[in-house]
Protein backbone atom coordinates (compact mmCIF):
# COMPACT_ATOMS: atom_id res chain seq x y z
CA UNK A 1 0.00 0.00 0.00
CA UNK A 2 0.94 3.35 -0.56
CA UNK A 3 0.72 5.84 2.65
CA UNK A 4 -2.48 7.24 0.93
CA UNK A 5 -3.93 3.74 0.36
CA UNK A 6 -2.89 3.25 4.17
CA UNK A 7 -4.40 6.40 5.66
CA UNK A 8 -7.75 5.82 3.39
CA UNK A 9 -7.85 2.38 5.27
CA UNK A 10 -7.20 3.59 8.45
CA UNK A 11 -10.26 5.66 8.24
CA UNK A 12 -12.42 3.72 6.87
CA UNK A 13 -11.46 -0.04 8.57
CA UNK A 14 -11.00 1.89 11.99
CA UNK A 15 -13.57 5.48 11.84
CA UNK A 16 -11.70 8.28 13.44
CA UNK A 17 -13.88 10.53 16.16
CA UNK A 18 -12.68 13.53 14.59
CA UNK A 19 -14.03 12.26 10.72
CA UNK A 20 -17.54 10.41 12.11
CA UNK A 21 -18.21 11.09 15.96
CA UNK A 22 -19.48 9.60 18.93
CA UNK A 23 -20.00 6.71 16.77
CA UNK A 24 -16.00 6.06 16.39
CA UNK A 25 -15.78 6.16 20.29
CA UNK A 26 -14.87 3.19 22.00
CA UNK A 27 -15.00 2.92 26.02
CA UNK A 28 -12.62 1.16 27.82
CA UNK A 29 -9.07 -0.77 27.73
CA UNK A 30 -9.62 -4.02 26.40
CA UNK A 31 -8.17 -3.57 22.75
CA UNK A 32 -5.00 -1.36 23.87
CA UNK A 33 -4.63 -3.85 26.46
CA UNK A 34 -4.50 -6.36 23.96
CA UNK A 35 -2.03 -4.04 21.60
CA UNK A 36 0.18 -3.85 24.56
CA UNK A 37 0.48 -7.40 25.44
CA UNK A 38 1.35 -8.28 21.86
CA UNK A 39 4.28 -5.90 21.67
CA UNK A 40 5.31 -6.23 24.67
CA UNK A 41 4.30 -3.63 26.88
CA UNK A 42 5.91 -0.66 25.20
CA UNK A 43 4.90 2.25 27.58
CA UNK A 44 7.06 0.72 30.07
CA UNK A 45 10.47 1.09 28.69
CA UNK A 46 10.54 4.91 28.68
CA UNK A 47 9.09 7.40 31.07
CA UNK A 48 6.17 9.64 30.14
CA UNK A 49 3.89 12.24 31.12
CA UNK A 50 0.13 12.81 31.07
CA UNK A 51 -2.10 15.88 29.73
CA UNK A 52 -5.63 15.82 30.05
CA UNK A 53 -8.01 18.52 29.57
CA UNK A 54 -10.89 21.15 27.69
CA UNK A 55 -8.69 22.84 26.26
CA UNK A 56 -5.03 23.80 26.36
CA UNK A 57 -3.95 20.31 26.44
CA UNK A 58 -1.86 20.47 23.07
CA UNK A 59 -0.30 23.99 23.87
CA UNK A 60 0.95 22.57 27.31
CA UNK A 61 1.81 19.35 26.07
CA UNK A 62 3.88 20.56 23.12
CA UNK A 63 5.51 23.48 25.40
CA UNK A 64 6.64 20.08 28.15
CA UNK A 65 8.14 18.21 25.14
CA UNK A 66 9.97 21.44 24.21
CA UNK A 67 11.42 21.63 27.84
CA UNK A 68 12.36 18.28 27.74
CA UNK A 69 14.31 18.42 24.70
CA UNK A 70 15.92 21.46 25.62
CA UNK A 71 17.17 19.90 28.59
CA UNK A 72 18.97 17.36 26.44
CA UNK A 73 16.63 13.84 26.38
CA UNK A 74 15.13 12.16 23.42
CA UNK A 75 11.83 12.72 23.73
CA UNK A 76 8.42 11.35 22.38
CA UNK A 77 5.58 13.38 21.68
CA UNK A 78 1.70 11.90 20.98
CA UNK A 79 -0.92 14.64 20.22
CA UNK A 80 -4.29 14.08 18.16
CA UNK A 81 -6.18 15.50 16.21
CA UNK A 82 -3.47 16.45 12.79
CA UNK A 83 -3.62 19.35 11.11
CA UNK A 84 -2.33 18.72 8.14
CA UNK A 85 -0.28 15.01 8.05
CA UNK A 86 -1.17 12.43 9.77
CA UNK A 87 2.42 12.18 11.10
CA UNK A 88 1.97 15.02 12.88
CA UNK A 89 0.25 13.09 15.67
CA UNK A 90 3.80 10.78 16.90
CA UNK A 91 7.01 12.80 16.77
CA UNK A 92 10.29 12.51 18.08
CA UNK A 93 12.16 15.24 19.26
CA UNK A 94 9.62 17.28 16.83
CA UNK A 95 10.26 14.92 14.08
CA UNK A 96 7.13 13.43 12.47
CA UNK A 97 6.33 9.26 12.03
CA UNK A 98 8.14 8.37 8.76
CA UNK A 99 5.30 7.66 5.82
CA UNK A 100 6.99 4.49 5.69
CA UNK A 101 6.74 3.04 9.18
CA UNK A 102 2.93 3.93 8.74
CA UNK A 103 2.48 2.09 5.74
CA UNK A 104 4.36 -0.90 7.30
CA UNK A 105 3.12 -0.95 10.75
CA UNK A 106 -0.48 -1.30 8.75
CA UNK A 107 0.44 -3.79 6.74
CA UNK A 108 1.96 -5.81 9.60
CA UNK A 109 -0.68 -5.80 12.09
CA UNK A 110 -3.54 -5.68 9.32
CA UNK A 111 -5.02 -9.33 10.31
CA UNK A 112 -4.55 -8.50 13.98
CA UNK A 113 -6.20 -5.15 13.82
CA UNK A 114 -9.00 -6.81 11.59
CA UNK A 115 -9.71 -9.26 14.30
CA UNK A 116 -10.13 -7.30 17.17
CA UNK A 117 -12.26 -4.24 15.20
CA UNK A 118 -10.17 -1.18 16.92
CA UNK A 119 -11.02 2.17 16.79
CA UNK A 120 -8.95 4.53 14.80
CA UNK A 121 -7.51 6.36 17.98
CA UNK A 122 -6.58 2.85 19.73
CA UNK A 123 -4.94 1.85 16.45
CA UNK A 124 -2.76 4.59 16.56
CA UNK A 125 -2.29 5.32 20.15
CA UNK A 126 -0.89 1.71 19.94
CA UNK A 127 1.22 2.52 16.99
CA UNK A 128 3.03 5.34 19.24
CA UNK A 129 3.70 3.48 21.93
CA UNK A 130 5.17 1.00 19.55
CA UNK A 131 6.89 3.70 17.98
CA UNK A 132 8.48 5.31 20.77
CA UNK A 133 9.99 2.04 22.16
CA UNK A 134 11.87 1.38 18.83
CA UNK A 135 13.25 4.97 18.96
CA UNK A 136 14.47 4.48 22.46
CA UNK A 137 12.67 7.60 23.87
CA UNK A 138 13.42 8.59 26.99
CA UNK A 139 10.68 10.18 27.90
CA UNK A 140 7.02 10.69 26.08
CA UNK A 141 4.30 13.32 26.40
CA UNK A 142 1.05 11.91 26.13
CA UNK A 143 -1.74 14.06 25.09
CA UNK A 144 -5.25 12.10 26.39
CA UNK A 145 -8.07 11.97 23.14
CA UNK A 146 -11.04 12.38 24.92
CA UNK A 147 -11.58 12.38 28.25
CA UNK A 148 -9.30 10.56 30.63
CA UNK A 149 -10.63 7.72 32.44
CA UNK A 150 -11.65 5.24 29.77
CA UNK A 151 -8.79 6.89 27.09
CA UNK A 152 -6.66 4.56 25.63
CA UNK A 153 -4.11 6.44 26.75
CA UNK A 154 -4.59 5.46 30.53
CA UNK A 155 -2.53 2.57 30.74
CA UNK A 156 0.70 4.99 31.21
CA UNK A 157 1.81 4.77 34.83
CA UNK A 158 3.17 8.90 34.24
CA UNK A 159 5.93 10.41 36.31
CA UNK A 160 3.47 13.56 36.12
CA UNK A 161 -0.03 14.09 35.21
CA UNK A 162 -1.46 17.37 34.37
CA UNK A 163 -4.98 18.61 34.08
CA UNK A 164 -5.42 21.95 32.35
CA UNK A 165 -9.33 22.98 32.22
CA UNK A 166 -12.69 21.82 32.39
CA UNK A 167 -15.28 23.10 30.10
CA UNK A 168 -18.09 21.87 28.55
CA UNK A 169 -17.45 19.86 25.23
CA UNK A 170 -18.29 16.22 24.15
CA UNK A 171 -21.29 16.17 26.77
CA UNK A 172 -22.27 13.56 24.92
CA UNK A 173 -19.65 11.02 26.09
CA UNK A 174 -18.54 12.45 29.08
CA UNK A 175 -21.14 14.00 30.87
CA UNK A 176 -23.78 17.21 30.89
CA UNK A 177 -22.02 18.38 34.18
CA UNK A 178 -18.60 19.79 34.86
CA UNK A 179 -18.24 17.57 37.62
CA UNK A 180 -19.12 14.66 35.58
CA UNK A 181 -16.42 15.81 33.21
CA UNK A 182 -14.07 16.61 35.57
CA UNK A 183 -14.95 12.94 36.81
CA UNK A 184 -13.39 11.71 33.63
CA UNK A 185 -10.22 13.78 33.13
CA UNK A 186 -9.96 13.09 36.71
CA UNK A 187 -9.41 9.43 35.73
CA UNK A 188 -5.49 9.67 34.72
CA UNK A 189 -4.76 10.46 38.35
CA UNK A 190 -2.86 7.54 39.12
CA UNK A 191 -1.38 6.06 42.77
CA UNK A 192 1.08 8.36 44.33
CA UNK A 193 1.80 10.42 40.92
CA UNK A 194 1.70 13.96 41.40
CA UNK A 195 -0.93 16.05 39.76
CA UNK A 196 -1.14 19.72 38.50
CA UNK A 197 -4.45 20.93 37.78
CA UNK A 198 -4.55 24.26 35.60
CA UNK A 199 -7.65 25.75 36.34
CA UNK A 200 -10.24 24.60 38.46
CA UNK A 201 -14.11 25.86 39.23
CA UNK A 202 -16.09 24.94 42.69
CA UNK A 203 -17.72 22.17 40.94
CA UNK A 204 -14.41 21.03 39.85
CA UNK A 205 -12.00 20.90 42.65
CA UNK A 206 -13.34 18.49 45.05
CA UNK A 207 -13.75 15.86 42.46
CA UNK A 208 -9.72 16.30 41.74
CA UNK A 209 -9.02 16.57 45.65
CA UNK A 210 -11.07 13.61 46.04
CA UNK A 211 -9.26 11.69 43.70
CA UNK A 212 -6.01 12.90 44.64
CA UNK A 213 -6.32 11.87 48.20
CA UNK A 214 -8.14 8.45 47.16
CA UNK A 215 -4.79 8.00 45.52
CA UNK A 216 -2.29 9.59 48.07
CA UNK A 217 -1.34 11.52 44.68
CA UNK A 218 0.14 15.22 45.43
CA UNK A 219 -1.65 17.97 43.71
CA UNK A 220 -1.34 21.27 42.79
CA UNK A 221 -3.75 23.60 41.65
CA UNK A 222 -1.64 25.97 39.51
CA UNK A 223 -4.49 28.94 39.60
CA UNK A 224 -4.14 28.99 43.48
CA UNK A 225 -0.73 31.14 42.82
CA UNK A 226 -0.94 32.96 39.55
CA UNK A 227 3.11 32.58 38.68
CA UNK A 228 2.17 34.72 35.94
CA UNK A 229 1.44 37.92 37.08
CA UNK A 230 0.62 39.83 33.76
CA UNK A 231 1.67 39.21 29.98
CA UNK A 232 1.68 41.46 26.45
CA UNK A 233 0.78 40.40 22.92
CA UNK A 234 3.68 42.02 20.60
CA UNK A 235 2.32 43.00 17.76
CA UNK A 236 5.22 42.97 15.69
CA UNK A 237 6.31 39.83 16.48
CA UNK A 238 3.27 38.01 17.19
CA UNK A 239 4.89 36.32 20.83
CA UNK A 240 3.69 36.92 24.06
CA UNK A 241 6.13 38.86 26.85
CA UNK A 242 5.16 37.47 30.44
CA UNK A 243 5.74 39.17 33.62
CA UNK A 244 6.53 36.09 36.09
CA UNK A 245 6.62 36.06 39.97
CA UNK A 246 9.74 33.59 39.82
CA UNK A 247 11.04 33.13 36.73
CA UNK A 248 11.42 37.60 35.59
CA UNK A 249 10.54 37.99 32.05
CA UNK A 250 9.88 35.49 29.61
CA UNK A 251 8.72 35.42 25.83
CA UNK A 252 6.81 33.23 24.32
CA UNK A 253 5.85 32.10 20.87
CA UNK A 254 2.57 30.94 21.31
CA UNK A 255 1.30 34.59 20.92
CA UNK A 256 -2.77 33.63 22.34
CA UNK A 257 -4.55 35.27 24.91
CA UNK A 258 -5.08 31.87 26.60
CA UNK A 259 -1.36 30.85 26.71
CA UNK A 260 -1.14 33.19 30.06
CA UNK A 261 -2.53 30.55 31.45
CA UNK A 262 -1.31 27.50 29.54
CA UNK A 263 2.25 28.87 30.99
CA UNK A 264 0.84 28.97 34.55
CA UNK A 265 0.24 25.52 34.17
CA UNK A 266 3.50 24.79 32.93
CA UNK A 267 5.52 26.41 35.46
CA UNK A 268 3.84 24.83 37.87
CA UNK A 269 4.64 21.41 36.59
CA UNK A 270 8.41 22.31 37.10
CA UNK A 271 9.06 21.29 40.84
CA UNK A 272 6.75 17.89 40.62
CA UNK A 273 8.33 17.02 37.46
CA UNK A 274 11.78 17.91 38.47
CA UNK A 275 11.24 15.97 42.02
CA UNK A 276 9.56 12.52 40.28
CA UNK A 277 12.70 13.10 37.49
CA UNK A 278 14.80 13.02 40.37
CA UNK A 279 13.36 10.42 42.36
CA UNK A 280 13.95 7.90 39.14
CA UNK A 281 17.56 8.95 38.65
CA UNK A 282 17.07 11.44 35.71
CA UNK A 283 19.29 14.71 35.91
CA UNK A 284 17.12 17.70 35.33
CA UNK A 285 18.97 18.41 32.97
CA UNK A 286 21.93 16.44 30.67
CA UNK A 287 22.75 18.57 27.63
CA UNK A 288 24.80 21.35 29.24
CA UNK A 289 22.01 24.14 29.32
CA UNK A 290 20.40 25.24 32.61
CA UNK A 291 17.48 24.73 33.86
CA UNK A 292 16.39 28.77 33.19
CA UNK A 293 17.47 28.57 29.72
CA UNK A 294 15.89 25.45 29.03
CA UNK A 295 12.80 26.75 30.27
CA UNK A 296 13.17 30.10 27.93
CA UNK A 297 14.51 28.41 24.90
CA UNK A 298 11.52 25.58 25.49
CA UNK A 299 8.90 29.31 25.32
CA UNK A 300 10.39 30.67 23.04
CA UNK A 301 10.91 28.28 20.78
CA UNK A 302 8.22 25.33 20.88
CA UNK A 303 6.60 25.74 17.68
CA UNK A 304 10.12 25.28 16.09
CA UNK A 305 10.79 22.45 18.13
CA UNK A 306 7.78 20.75 18.23
CA UNK A 307 5.96 21.92 15.19
CA UNK A 308 2.75 23.05 16.50
CA UNK A 309 0.94 25.34 14.57
CA UNK A 310 -2.82 26.58 14.53
CA UNK A 311 -2.33 28.44 17.77
CA UNK A 312 -3.10 32.38 16.92
CA UNK A 313 -0.71 31.49 13.77
CA UNK A 314 0.13 34.76 11.91
CA UNK A 315 -0.06 33.84 8.38
CA UNK A 316 0.57 37.34 6.81
CA UNK A 317 0.91 40.71 7.39
CA UNK A 318 -1.20 42.68 4.82
CA UNK A 319 -3.13 41.39 5.54
CA UNK A 320 -2.99 40.68 8.57
CA UNK A 321 -3.98 36.70 8.54
CA UNK A 322 -4.31 34.63 11.41
CA UNK A 323 -5.68 31.33 12.27
CA UNK A 324 -6.41 29.87 15.72
CA UNK A 325 -8.08 26.23 17.03
CA UNK A 326 -10.35 27.37 19.16
CA UNK A 327 -13.48 25.38 18.53
CA UNK A 328 -15.66 25.58 21.64
CA UNK A 329 -17.02 27.97 24.59
CA UNK A 330 -13.42 28.05 26.74
CA UNK A 331 -11.65 28.72 23.69
CA UNK A 332 -13.79 31.29 22.68
CA UNK A 333 -13.60 33.26 26.17
CA UNK A 334 -10.08 34.24 24.75
CA UNK A 335 -10.42 34.41 20.97
CA UNK A 336 -12.88 36.52 20.58
CA UNK A 337 -11.35 39.66 23.21
CA UNK A 338 -8.13 38.88 21.44
CA UNK A 339 -10.05 38.99 17.85
CA UNK A 340 -11.22 42.73 19.36
CA UNK A 341 -8.39 43.88 20.85
CA UNK A 342 -6.47 43.08 17.75
CA UNK A 343 -8.58 44.67 15.21
CA UNK A 344 -8.79 47.43 17.74
CA UNK A 345 -5.11 47.83 17.43
CA UNK A 346 -5.37 48.16 12.99
CA UNK A 347 -8.29 50.48 13.62
CA UNK A 348 -5.99 52.89 14.84
CA UNK A 349 -3.30 52.52 12.24
CA UNK A 350 -6.19 53.63 9.98
CA UNK A 351 -9.10 52.20 7.92
CA UNK A 352 -9.98 48.69 8.83
CA UNK A 353 -12.10 46.34 8.03
CA UNK A 354 -12.49 42.66 10.28
CA UNK A 355 -13.23 39.61 8.03
CA UNK A 356 -13.92 36.07 9.27
CA UNK A 357 -13.69 32.28 7.66
CA UNK A 358 -15.89 30.40 10.39
CA UNK A 359 -17.21 27.22 10.73
CA UNK A 360 -18.07 24.44 13.33
CA UNK A 361 -18.64 21.17 14.16
CA UNK A 362 -22.21 19.59 15.13
CA UNK A 363 -20.95 18.22 18.73
CA UNK A 364 -19.99 22.15 19.80
CA UNK A 365 -22.45 24.95 22.04
CA UNK A 366 -23.05 26.45 18.73
CA UNK A 367 -25.68 29.23 19.59
CA UNK A 368 -23.34 29.97 23.01
CA UNK A 369 -20.00 30.83 20.35
CA UNK A 370 -21.94 32.30 17.71
CA UNK A 371 -23.18 34.59 20.66
CA UNK A 372 -19.52 35.83 21.62
CA UNK A 373 -18.58 36.91 17.84
CA UNK A 374 -17.89 40.25 17.00
CA UNK A 375 -20.77 41.90 15.64
CA UNK A 376 -18.83 44.20 13.51
CA UNK A 377 -17.35 41.78 11.28
CA UNK A 378 -17.99 40.53 8.09
CA UNK A 379 -18.22 36.44 7.72
CA UNK A 380 -17.47 33.83 5.48
CA UNK A 381 -19.17 31.13 6.95
CA UNK A 382 -18.06 27.98 5.56
CA UNK A 383 -18.03 24.21 6.47
CA UNK A 384 -14.42 21.74 6.69
CA UNK A 385 -13.93 18.46 4.21
CA UNK A 386 -15.65 16.90 7.24
CA UNK A 387 -18.86 14.56 7.91
CA UNK A 388 -19.30 16.63 11.26
CA UNK A 389 -18.84 19.93 9.91
CA UNK A 390 -22.01 21.86 10.29
CA UNK A 391 -24.17 22.42 6.77
CA UNK A 392 -23.02 26.21 5.77
CA UNK A 393 -26.70 27.38 5.23
CA UNK A 394 -27.34 25.83 8.55
CA UNK A 395 -24.72 27.58 10.14
CA UNK A 396 -25.42 31.23 8.35
CA UNK A 397 -29.37 31.19 9.36
CA UNK A 398 -28.23 30.43 13.25
CA UNK A 399 -25.67 33.58 13.04
CA UNK A 400 -28.35 35.75 11.68
CA UNK A 401 -30.29 34.88 14.11
CA UNK A 402 -27.42 36.20 16.48
CA UNK A 403 -27.20 39.61 14.25
CA UNK A 404 -24.01 38.10 12.24
CA UNK A 405 -23.80 39.01 8.73
CA UNK A 406 -22.19 37.85 5.94
CA UNK A 407 -21.91 34.86 3.00
CA UNK A 408 -22.37 31.31 2.65
CA UNK A 409 -19.35 29.70 1.16
CA UNK A 410 -19.31 25.79 0.64
CA UNK A 411 -16.05 25.32 1.46
CA UNK A 412 -12.73 26.82 3.15
CA UNK A 413 -10.49 27.85 0.41
CA UNK A 414 -13.24 29.46 -1.48
CA UNK A 415 -14.12 31.37 1.68
CA UNK A 416 -10.92 32.70 2.50
CA UNK A 417 -10.19 33.21 -1.02
CA UNK A 418 -13.16 35.64 -0.97
CA UNK A 419 -12.10 37.03 1.91
CA UNK A 420 -8.32 38.12 0.85
CA UNK A 421 -10.20 39.54 -2.38
CA UNK A 422 -11.98 41.86 -0.57
CA UNK A 423 -9.38 42.71 2.41
CA UNK A 424 -7.26 45.37 2.03
CA UNK A 425 -3.53 45.62 3.51
CA UNK A 426 -4.50 47.04 7.20
CA UNK A 427 -7.61 44.73 7.39
CA UNK A 428 -7.63 41.71 9.78
CA UNK A 429 -8.68 37.73 8.16
CA UNK A 430 -9.47 35.40 10.92
CA UNK A 431 -9.97 31.91 10.16
CA UNK A 432 -11.45 29.85 12.72
CA UNK A 433 -14.06 27.89 14.72
CA UNK A 434 -13.15 24.52 14.09
CA UNK A 435 -10.07 22.63 13.78
CA UNK A 436 -11.00 20.90 10.63
CA UNK A 437 -11.58 24.59 9.50
CA UNK A 438 -7.74 25.20 10.32
CA UNK A 439 -6.48 22.21 8.92
CA UNK A 440 -8.30 22.50 5.27
CA UNK A 441 -6.95 26.17 5.30
CA UNK A 442 -3.03 25.67 6.40
CA UNK A 443 -3.27 22.56 3.62
CA UNK A 444 -4.78 25.00 0.91
CA UNK A 445 -2.67 28.17 2.15
CA UNK A 446 0.33 27.35 3.71
CA UNK A 447 1.52 30.48 3.33
CA UNK A 448 -1.69 32.26 3.04
CA UNK A 449 -1.66 32.29 -0.86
Amino acid sequence: MTYGETLEYLYNAAPAFEKVGAGAYKEGLANTLAFDERYGHPHTKYKTIHVAGTNGKGSVSHTLAALLQAAGYKVGLYTSPHLVDFSERIRVNGKEIEHQYVVDYVEQEREFIESIRPSFFEIVTAMAFKYFAEKEVEIAVIEVGLGGRLDCTNIITPLLSVITNISFDHTGLLGNTLEKIAAEKAGIIKQGVPVVIGEHTSETRPVFEQRAEMLNAPIVFAQDCQYVIDSKYDNDTCDRVYVTRCYGKLTGQLGGQCQERNVNTVLHCLLPLARAMKSHGMPLTKGGMSPMSCLRKALSEVCDMTGLSGRWQKIADKPLVICDTGHNVGGWIYLSEQIRVTYNMLRKRGDSNLYIVFGMVDDKDIDTVLGMLPDNATYFFTQADNHRAIPVETLKAKAEEKGLRGFAVENVGKAYAMAKEKAKDNDFIFVGGSSYVVADFLSGNPQGK
